[in-house]
C-alpha cells in the first residue's frame, strides 16, 4: 500500500506575547487580548453611570439645556437622548453599536449596552463592550410648574355674561370640550359673571379668544400690565388681559327691539323671542313667524335686553287653539320660519283656575300645543317692564302674553334621562351650580336637534332607564344613535377589564 503525502498548507505562524508568552497571531501590538486590556482601556474617560430628569406630570425627558421630549422605554428617541449625554466624552472613540438592557420599569434605570473601538498602541484596534446605567431623576419640567403653581400665568381671558341665567355658558363649556380647548388653560376659574382662563402663554390666550369670537356674539377688548424689563438684552415680560363680553341674551329670552334693527331685519316685530345662541342670535316674531339672525357686530351697534328672566315665566294651560293657515306679510318682510306654525290660542294662568281670566295670543308653537297642554309665558298685561324701546311701542301692539315653550314633567324627564355630559375642571371659589338653569340646559339639547350637534352627549351607564307606558308624555328624547361611549382607559389596559389573554 502506498501513501500519499499531502500537500503542504501554508499556515500563519504565531509569536509570542511580549508580556505572558503565550502563542498569538501577529499583532501591531505584539500582545495578546488579555493583556493588552490590562495595559490599555477605551472605555477610560466614558461614565459608566449618567443622570436623566424625567418629569413624572408629562412623562417627558430633558434634553439639556432646557427641551422635553416624550419619549417611550426602550424608544429610538430614548436611546438617541442618551446617546447625546454620552457624546462629549466618546470623541477619541467608535461607536459600534448601541442597545438596551431589560430593566424593571419602576426601577429607575435604564441600562444601555455600548460596543466600542479604539486604535491602541501601534495601531492595533481594541473593541470593547460595556454597560452605562442612566439613573432616572424626578424634575418637574416648567410647564407643569405652571400649572401647579395655579398662579404663575402670563395671559387670563375673562370671559363674561351680564345676565341672570348661564345658558350660553354651559352652551359654551360643552364647545369647549369637545375641542379640547380647556387643555392648555393653567387653571380656569369661576366667578359670578363669568370665567376665568388662565394660560402659561399669550398665544394659548389669543387661540381661545379667536374661538369664542367664531362661537357666541361677543366683543372683546385686550390690555397689558409690563411686569419686568431686562435694559441689556431689551426683553419684555407682560401679563395680557383679554375681556371677552358675551350678548346679554340668552335662549328662551324676549326682547324688544329698537325701531331701526326691526325695519332692517325685514319690518319684523319689536317684541322677538330667541330662539337659539349660537355665533348669532335667532330670534322669530311670535306673530308672523318671521325669523332672523343678529350677528355681535349688529348687536353692540343696536343693542337690546331681556325683557324677563326664566323665574319670571309663568304657567299656561292652552283652552283653546285655532291654526293660521295663510298669512300675508307686509312689503320687505324677511324669511319665515318652516319648523313652526303659527297659531291664535286663548290660555289661561294655572295659578287663576278659578277664576275667568283668559287671555288670547299669537304663538309659534302650533306644531307643538294641543287643548289643556301647559306652556310656559311672560304675562305683559300683568307685568311692569322698564324697557326704552318697549315704553316707546304702541299699546296696541304690544302682546297680552308671549308663549316661549311647552311645558312638561320635569320629575319625569329626569327620571328616564339615560345620557350625562361632560364638565370642565375649575375652581368654583364658593360658586354653587344652580341646578335648575342646568336641568333647563339640558331640556333645551332634548328639544333643540340643531343645539345638541355641536355636542358631545355620552351614554349614563349609572342609570337605568325604567319604561312604561304611563311615563310617556311626548317629551323630546335624545335617541341612543346620537350618544357616544365613554373611553375607559382602565378597560383598554386590562385593569378593571376582561383579563388579558396570553399565550
Amino acid at each position: 500500500m502506498e501513501y500519499m503525502q499531502a500537500p503542504a498548507q501554508t499556515s500563519q505562524g504565531n509569536i509570542l506575547c511580549c508580556t505572558c508568552g503565550v502563542p498569538i497571531p501577529p499583532n501591531p501590538a505584539n500582545m495578546c487580548v488579555a493583556c493588552l486590556r490590562t495595559q490599555v482601556d477605551i472605555s477610560e474617560g466614558i461614565p459608566k453611570q449618567v443622570t436623566v430628569h424625567f418629569c413624572k406630570q408629562c412623562e417627558r425627558y430633558l434634553q439639556p439645556p432646557a427641551t422635553w421630549m416624550q419619549c417611550g422605554l426602550e424608544s429610538r428617541e430614548l436611546l438617541a437622548l442618551c446617546l447625546k449625554k454620552l457624546k462629549s466624552s466618546m470623541t477619541k472613540v467608535r461607536l459600534i453599536d448601541a442597545g438596551f438592557l431589560w430593566t424593571e420599569p419602576h426601577s429607575k434605570r435604564i441600562k444601555l449596552k455600548l460596543t466600542i473601538q479604539k486604535e491602541v498602541m501601534n495601531g492595533a484596534i481594541l473593541q470593547q463592550v460595556f454597560v452605562v446605567e442612566f439613573v432616572v431623576q424626578y424634575q418637574m419640567c416648567e410647564d407643569c410648574h405652571r400649572v401647579e403653581a395655579k398662579d404663575f400665568w402670563k395671559a387670563v381671558v375673562q370671559v363674561r355674561q351680564k345676565t341672570v341665567h348661564k345658558k350660553t355658558f354651559y352652551y359654551l363649556e360643552q364647545l369647549i370640550l369637545k375641542h379640547k380647548l380647556h387643555q392648555n388653560a393653567l387653571n380656569i376659574k369661576e366667578i359670578h359673571e363669568g370665567i376665568d382662563f388662565y394660560y402659561g402663554s399669550k398665544q394659548h390666550a389669543q387661540k381661545m379668544v379667536d374661538f369664542l369670537q367664531c362661537t357666541v356674539p361677543c366683543r372683546s377688548k385686550t390690555s397689558q400690565r409690563l411686569i419686568s424689563h431686562d435694559i441689556h438684552s431689551n426683553t419684555f415680560n407682560y401679563k395680557s388681559t383679554f375681556s371677552m363680553e358675551i350678548v346679554p341674551v340668552c335662549k328662551d329670552s324676549v326682547v324688544c327691539l329698537s325701531p331701526r334693527l326691526a325695519q332692517s331685519l325685514g319690518n319684523m316685530g319689536q317684541v322677538c323671542v330667541c330662539t337659539r345662541v349660537t355665533s348669532t342670535i335667532h330670534l322669530i316674531d311670535p306673530s308672523t313667524l318671521q325669523i332672523a339672525e343678529v350677528d355681535g357686530n349688529t348687536y353692540w351697534r343696536f343693542p337690546f335686553n331681556s325683557l324677563c328672566i326664566p323665574r319670571q315665566l309663568e304657567e299656561f294651560i292652552v283652552m283653546d287653539i285655532d291654526m293660521i293657515r295663510e298669512q300675508k306679510l307686509g312689503a320687505g318682510a324677511g324669511v319665515r320660519s318652516n319648523k313652526h306654525t303659527l297659531a291664535e290660542v286663548w290660555v289661561q294662568k294655572t295659578s287663576e283656575m278659578n277664576t275667568s281670566q283668559q287671555y288670547h295670543c299669537r304663538t309659534f308653537l302650533g306644531h307643538l300645543l294641543n287643548i289643556g297642554d301647559l306652556v310656559l309665558g311672560f304675562d305683559f298685561a300683568n307685568s311692569n317692564v322698564n324697557d326704552e324701546y318697549l315704553n316707546k311701542m304702541n299699546p296696541h301692539h304690544v302682546p297680552d302674553v308671549v308663549l316661549i315653550k311647552k311645558s312638561y314633567d320635569r320629575s319625569r324627564r329626569m327620571k328616564r334621562r339615560n345620557w350625562r355630559l361632560q364638565e370642565m375642571d375649575r375652581d368654583r371659589e364658593g360658586m354653587d351650580t344652580d341646578e335648575r338653569q342646568y336641568q333647563d340646559f339640558l331640556e333645551d339639547l332634548e328639544e333643540d336637534e340643531a343645539l345638541r350637534k355641536n355636542v358631545n352627549i355620552y351614554k349614563d351607564t349609572s342609570k337605568i332607564p325604567v319604561e312604561s307606558d304611563t311615563d310617556d308624555d311626548g317629551a323630546p328624547r335624545i335617541s341612543l344613535m346620537e350618544m357616544l361611549e365613554e373611553l375607559s382607559l382602565s378597560d383598554a389596559t386590562g385593569g378593571e377589564g376582561a383579563d388579558m389573554l396570553t399565550e
